[in-house]
């Protein structure tokens, strides 16, 4: 098949783009807004961009107005924001999250989730999640259908146990992760494999030196 995407409406494009680049990680950011409420919305158009500076991005759709989501006014506001991943656990309380709900009621709390305090930005972190970076606003991008959020990391939140702090590793076989699939599916991230081959016996190897912590 060809396709020529100027020849495409900007949903058909969004359809296409968003099934085909999967498995795609789930940022689930926490926000206050004006009045001190704490909200959270899923994004899957997220990623890491470098560690020199420590640098995330999300992409927050604007609404059918054009006006901007609460994460995005409250992050645009404020310029602090943390990104959660979450793991099989908490996964049906993160697709919670992404109900529209008032700018002033939190969807934290309409999920059953707990907030905690951060060390370094006035946003909650989410005590259930595995993982929280907590994050200031390093550069926004701005698109006819996005604002797109770069934001530095300044302080991380790990569950006890499961970062190694003497090599730096993350015990990887502790950490369980779900990604956004194409439509409304997710995946796990459990069947994995190794491509590093055991020089011996031919064959992958079941571990690396890393994963042997």
């Amino acid at each position: 098949m060809e396709i020529d995407f100027s020849t495409l409406t900007e949903y058909q494009r969004y359809k296409l783009m968003a099934s085909l680049i999967v498995p795609r990680p789930i940022a689930l950011v926490t926000t206050l807004g004006a009045d001190g409420t704490a909200n959270a919305a899923p994004f899957s158009m997220f990623n890491m961009l470098g560690e020199e500076p420590p640098i995330v991005m999300i992409s927050v759709n604007r609404l059918a107005d054009g006006s901007l989501k609460d994460t995005a006014a409250n992050i645009v506001r404020s310029g602090e924001f943390v990104v959660h991943l979450s793991d099989e656990a908490m996964a049906n309380k993160m697709h919670q999250c992404g109900e529209r709900l008032p700018p002033h009621v939190s969807e934290l709390a309409r999920a059953g989730l707990t907030p905690a305090p951060c060390a370094q930005v006035a946003p909650p972190r989410i005590a259930e999640a595995p993982v929280a970076f907590e994050c200031t606003l390093w550069e926004t991008l701005e698109t006819a259908s996005r604002q797109i959020f770069i934001g530095r990391v300044l302080h991380l939140h790990a569950r006890d146990g499961l970062i190694d702090t003497e090599r730096w590793r993350v015990r990887l076989q502790d950490y369980f992760p779900v990604g956004r699939f194409g439509a409304s599916f997710y995946v796990t991230t459990r069947d994995r494999f190794s491509l590093e081959r055991d020089a011996d016996a031919g064959v992958a190897s079941l571990s690396t030196a890393i994963d042997e912590m």
